[in-house]
């Protein structure tokens, strides 16, 4: 039987066919080909088909390949190459069942990548899931560590991967093709016809696998790596995020067993600072066996930012070198956005907070973005949010950051909080378009999310913890202007929220700001919103001081608007320190000027007071006839649902409770519609009061149960229905 080699040429010569041209058509390289006529290397039968085609030669070049040719191969149960899936695999049994259905799924979904941060458990996760299935693959199971992502370590080039392969497969080293082509070919034949599971871990690169993961077989192919692979076309994908809590507690207790901290609480603290990530438990665990810390000492080791990390290694494994392996892989410009990143508040930041802190336009802020997403750096959604876990927060701030400039950083904070103040404002003024804002000459910016009230106030709902951060952020970098204007602002939505914490956190920050910029008028309107979130928790003589102060800076400033806006605010902490006869007076004066300047809403609100201290003073139709004008002014769903209260209010002080029970029962409806829980609470608590009062406890009851539902305070110093419901008449 001639040899395979020599026919080829001589049947490539007699066909007139170059070297090169054979190569174009089989896909071959021009230098394993020439191997293979010269006898140098074995040929494989994909590569004597093709040839057989490519020459036209009626499978008489293909029957020269006979079975001998090729290596032989392993039978009898196969190869068991796994390695121990570890005794400490916690968790993870939902991943596990659904990773285990897909790999015994078609043939078609033969590759799976599972991807996941550093740390997140992607081997023990594949390796649990290869060993669940391995009776299923009659073959064996196979275990590569490609060292994508090893520190110190030069990965596997593609060549290196197919070479282990094929040795593993009993191919011997001497019939190995020396170039890759040729490697990739003979690795194809190999797994053509065998069920194995092969897992290559730790894969940086989809070149790096190509030539594994493209061929024809059933063999199941499962990589672990810490980016998405998204070239790898025909695979699966399977995100592997960090642990449940009650997970990553359990991982903590296996691996430090009696060493384990016996409080609880403070494992769960632990855990948390740990970002439940499971290298860092796995960490942590091992310095509790390792002795020398208490619980409580390590859990305030992990809780301080900058001793954090430093915890997280234990001499052999590190967090903080896991991360700066796949952060050292980012080019410059990836590594820059990652470090600015660590700037916005620790909350998930929107597509136009990302762009304004790297100054960049859409189009490219969007591709670093993808590129950090798809190596696990940060967590993008389907809205184009961006969200650092925190553990990768706390590396960028520490290692990512310091590689940007001074000079970049306080640019980069200056846009961010110019966006976000602009943002702020947008919103504000689209929830409550007749309130006061300062002027603060910026744009209003494009691309918002919002583009009516209901859409803005879900914005406030959604950012506001992160913008009472970026108020301590403008502080700190000495953007006066910015700091005091943004809590302004927020202002109005905290007091529909009824936020009172954050309020005063972000307006002692402003007020500091103010003073420091020198401004009597901005500083004054702090105090006055400083003194209306005191009023609103109860605390009404330390609001008093703040309203009285807010006077005095008025009129340092010249200021006659904010010194009625002063003159207002300080009536209503009088009526509610029951000196209703001095603040109906004050009121009056603000009502008159008020009208006087068309500051209708203003108006509105002077006349809400106006009825509560009357009806107080027991001038009841002086009372109903401001409630009812206050009523007719508002244009605000949420004003509305509150003058609705107020008369209903006026009504049961005057003890006309049928018309009290109608009122409250409209306020409860307009309340629904302004989406307020506080209004649509107090009209509640208001018709128990209203059955309560007429004798029928069952009734009160059942409302005050309803009210009770809702996640709201109703503060008995400034709201008439809490005082009334908690007072003696009415207690339980």
């Amino acid at each position: 039987m001639p040899d395979f080699g020599a026919e080829l040429k001589r049947r490539r010569a007699s066909a007139g066919m170059s070297l090169t041209g054979l190569a174009a058509s089989v896909h071959f390289t021009k230098g394993y080909l020439s191997k293979v006529e010269n006898g140098k290397v074995r040929v494989n039968r994909e590569l004597a088909k093709a040839c057989d085609q490519a020459l036209n030669a009626g499978g008489e070049l293909l029957a020269l390949v006979t079975e001998s040719a090729f290596p032989a191969r392993r039978n009898a149960g196969g190869i068991a190459g796994l390695p121990d899936s570890g005794r400490y695999f916690v968790g993870r049994e939902t991943e596990l069942e659904a990773l285990s259905a897909l790999l015994l799924g078609p043939d078609d979904a033969r590759v799976g990548v599972v991807h996941g941060m550093a740390g997140a458990g992607k081997t023990a996760l594949a390796v649990a899931a290869a060993r669940q299935v391995a009776g299923s693959f009659p073959d064996g199971c196979l275990f590569f560590d490609l060292r994508g992502h090893t520190p110190g370590a030069a990965e596997l080039s593609p060549g290196e991967a197919l070479q282990r392969l094929l040795r593993l497969l009993d191919v011997p080293a001497g019939q190995l093709p020396a170039d890759e082509d040729g490697l990739a070919n003979l690795a194809r034949d190999q797994l053509r016809g065998r069920r194995m599971i092969l897992v290559l871990d730790n894969v940086r690169s989809a070149e790096q696998i190509r030539a594994i993961a493209g061929g024809e077989t059933s063999s199941r192919i499962l990589v672990t790596s810490r980016g998405r692979l998204p070239a790898l076309d025909d695979a699966w994908h399977f995100p592997v995020g960090v642990l449940p809590l009650d997970d990553a507690v359990r991982l903590l207790r296996s691996v430090a067993g009696k060493d384990a901290p016996d409080d609880d609480a403070v494992a769960t603290e632990i855990v948390r600072y740990c970002g439940q990530l499971p290298l860092a438990v796995r960490i942590v665990a091992a310095r509790f066996i390792a002795g020398g810390w208490t619980a409580a000492r390590l859990r305030d080791r992990l809780a301080d930012e900058t001793t954090r990390l430093g915890a997280l290694e234990d001499g052999e494994r590190s967090v903080a070198t896991a991360f700066a392996v796949s952060y050292e892989a980012l080019p410059p410009d990836q590594q820059r956005l990652l470090g600015l990143l660590a700037l916005h508040p620790a909350a998930a930041a929107e597509t136009g907070a990302v762009e304004a802190l790297a100054g960049l336009a859409p189009g490219e802020a969007d591709r670093l973005v993808d590129r950090l997403h798809d190596a696990h750096l940060v967590v993008r959604d389907e809205r184009g949010y961006v969200e650092l876990h925190d553990l990768m927060r706390t590396f960028a701030a520490k290692h990512a950051l310091p590689q940007v400039g001074p000079a970049d950083q306080e640019i980069a904070v200056r846009r961010l909080v110019d966006h976000l103040v602009a943002m702020t404002l947008a919103a504000d003024e689209l929830a409550e378009p007749d309130r006061f804002r300062p002027a603060t000459g910026l744009s209003v910016p494009s691309g918002r999310p919002f583009s009516d009230a209901a859409g803005a106030l879900t914005w406030l709902g959604a950012q506001w913890p992160a913008l009472a951060d970026v108020v301590g952020i403008a502080a700190r970098h000495g953007l006066h202007d910015r700091c005091w204007q943004l809590a302004f602002v927020l202002r109005a939505f905290f007091f529909r929220e009824k936020l009172f914490e954050p309020w005063i956190r972000t307006h002692e920050h402003a007020l500091d700001a103010a003073r420091a910029a020198g401004d009597p008028s901005a500083t004054g309107m702090i105090l006055n919103n400083l003194g209306m979130a005191y009023l609103e928790s109860g605390r009404v003589a330390e609001a008093v001081a703040f309203h009285q102060q807010a006077q005095e800076q008025f009129a340092l400033a010249n200021d006659d608007r904010g010194a009625i806006d002063a003159l207002s605010s300080l009536a209503w902490a009088r009526l509610y320190r029951d000196e209703a006869e001095a603040a109906l007076t004050d009121l009056t004066t603000v009502l008159a000027v008020y009208r006087r300047t068309g500051r209708t809403r203003n108006a509105m609100i002077a006349l809400r007071g106006i009825a509560l201290a009357s009806a107080a003073l027991g001038r009841f139709p002086d009372a109903l006839a401001a409630a009812r004008e206050a009523t007719g002014l508002a244009q605000l769903p949420v004003d509305r649902a509150m003058s609705a209260g107020c008369e209903a209010w006026v009504h049961f002080r005057a003890g006309e409770l049928d018309d009290a029970e109608r009122c409250y029962h409209h306020a409860a409806e307009v309340a629904d519609d302004a989406d307020s829980e506080y209004e649509r609470a107090r009209a509640l608590t208001g018709l128990g009061n209203t059955a309560a009062k007429r004798g029928d406890r069952a009734t009160a009851q059942r409302w005050w149960a309803e009210a009770a539902a809702y996640r709201v305070t109703l503060n008995p110093a400034v709201l008439g229905e809490a005082g009334y419901r908690n007072g003696p008449a009415f207690a339980e």
